[in-house]
């Protein structure tokens, strides 16, 4: 399926929810804030929410730093 992640179309094999994509990604589902679709998620609905092509994700890492 095609996902437009942080502005940029990337293929990706699914079905995938949320939260395994961010495991395909390598990225720490308690380090990140996700914009779905417009729709800012809480992280509890990260393992249900379904992926379809066409949607859009922003991303946004949390780091740490002084």
């Amino acid at each position: 399926m095609n996902l437009t992640i942080n502005g940029a179309t990337r293929r990706i094999d699914g079905p995938l929810t949320v939260s395994s994509l961010l495991d395909t990604l390598r990225l720490d589902a308690n380090r990140v804030a996700i914009e779905y679709n417009r729709e800012v998620l809480l992280k509890a609905d990260f393992a249900v929410v379904e992926l379809h092509d066409g949607d859009c994700l922003e991303i946004v890492q949390f780091v740490g730093g002084g």
